[in-house]
This record gives C-alpha cells, structure tokens and sequence, in this order.
C-alpha cells in the first residue's frame, strides 16, 4: 500500500522521537559518536511539541542531529526535500552514518517538509532554478533574490502545504526584522496545526519563540532550559545594557596602542 505523504489529520508534532541504537555496533571514540551529546547515554530526544529548538557552541552536534535527521525524513543531507537535495554532487556516505545508528518514532510518519542549512542555501535555490520550477514559488528565479528574500519566499511558500521542516541556523540569511518574519511564518503554520518545526540556531530571537522545546547540547546530554538562562541571551543582555562598556571589557587585556 502507498504511502500517503500529506500531513496526517493528526496534529503535529509527527516525529516523536529519536534514539541511539546501542544494538548496533558503533565506535565510541569516532565522530558523531564522540560528540558530548551523543555520548551521553542513552541517547534520546523527545519531540513533544511543535516547535523544538536547539542551542549550543560551535561543534556541539547541532548540524549534525539535524542531519541525521534528514536523512531519516528522506530529505538532502546538505538541504533539500524528497524533490530536491542540494547535496546531490557531494559525499553523503558519512554524514548519514549517525541516521543509521537511529530509531525514530512517528505518529503518523509524514514525507513531506524540507530541510535547509544557511550554507548550502544558494546550492538548493539554484537546482530549483535548475527545474524551472520557481514559479511554484511565485517568481521567475529564485538565485537573483537576496539572500533573505530568497529564504522567506521558499519558506512562505513551503510552509503552507505542511510537513516536517528542519532549519539549520535560520538567521545567518536574516537580519533581525527577517527573522521576526520567520518567526511569524511559524506561528501561523503552528496555529494550523499540520507543521512540525526542528531548528538549530544561535539567534536570541528564535530561541525566545514563545511554547517551543529549548533544549541545550551540554556535555551531559540534553539539557532543557529556558532562553534567559542560554549563554548567547547573557552575552546579549550585558552588551545592550552596556555597549561601550562591555567593548571596553572585551579589549581591556590587550596592549594599548602606542
């Protein structure tokens, strides 16, 4: 029997969770297994809401939960739906490794959504292009649009049919009132109820979304807390309550110049 890959009658969220599977053999001191997060054991993550979001440093393994769960959503590891996968030239072998080693739960398992990373954008736009298939999106091409045009017109566009989306650090293609656009693209598809949303970002702004699953990448595992208590809403915090001051601690140690 075939499939239906339209959003359930359900409500969202579709996936449920996602563990390591620890009967398959794996090498613990190998990348992604070595990353903190995953070592933790065990490894699960739970999707109770709509909209779950994840923070931490640079190197943590948010790209890389991401991306396994791409894999596992049959969407392009470097960005991508079931249609298009901006990854297409590129090796895929060892970024799906992590996929391998999950087990995911659904209620009901949905094969429409999309998977975008900031830094392969412009790889997805182009093979659209490439289909001539930009007027889906309501234009002629979508890679001579600004970088943040193109991505609110992909997402203003995609994100009414419903599915699974997945948005690997949004806000290095918007600027802050872009994002505020975002954010209330994903509202109205939350309020619809037929869209399940899994980002990776370093933007107060997205982290702030209000309902959403915070949840920090710690080398004890997952962690959830609340936005005000995440590294990058501090550091924010003193610098606008203080700009010339937090600069002059930031260069305070180094040798004034001569």
């Amino acid at each position: 029997m075939r499939r239906n890959s339209s959003p359930s009658r359900l409500p969202a969220p579709y996936l449920r969770s996602i563990r390591l599977d620890v009967a398959k053999p794996f090498d613990s001191k190998r990348h992604p297994f070595s990353l903190p997060c995953l070592a933790a054991e065990p490894f699960q993550l739970e999707f109770t809401k709509p909209v779950t979001i994840l923070v931490g440093p640079n190197g943590s393994g948010k790209s890389t939960i991401l991306e396994a769960i791409a894999a596992l959503c049959g969407f392009g590891l470097h960005g991508g739906s079931r249609n298009y996968n901006a990854g297409s030239g590129l090796d895929e072998g060892k970024r799906s490794e992590l996929a391998a080693h999950l087990k995911a739960a659904w209620l009901p398992k949905v094969t429409r959504g999309f998977f975008v990373r900031s830094e392969s954008l412009f790889a997805l736009l182009n093979q659209i292009d490439e289909f001539d298939a930009a007027g889906l999106y309501g234009v002629d091409t979508l890679t001579k649009l600004s970088h943040g045009e193109a991505y609110l017109n992909l997402f203003s566009n995609r994100l009414e049919q419903g599915g699974l989306y997945i948005f690997d650090e949004p806000e290095a293609a918007l600027s802050p009132s872009r994002q505020i656009e975002f954010l209330r693209l994903l509202r109205a598809r939350e309020l619809a109820r037929d869209s399940q949303f899994i980002i990776a970002t370093h933007s107060p702004l997205v982290m702030a979304y209000p309902g959403a699953t915070l949840l920090h990448l710690t080398e004890s595992g997952l962690i959830e807390r609340p936005y005000a208590m995440t590294e990058h809403f501090r550091l924010m915090r003193e610098f606008y309550l203080d700009p010339d001051g937090f600069m002059e601690a930031l260069f305070g140690d180094l040798p004034a110049e001569e």
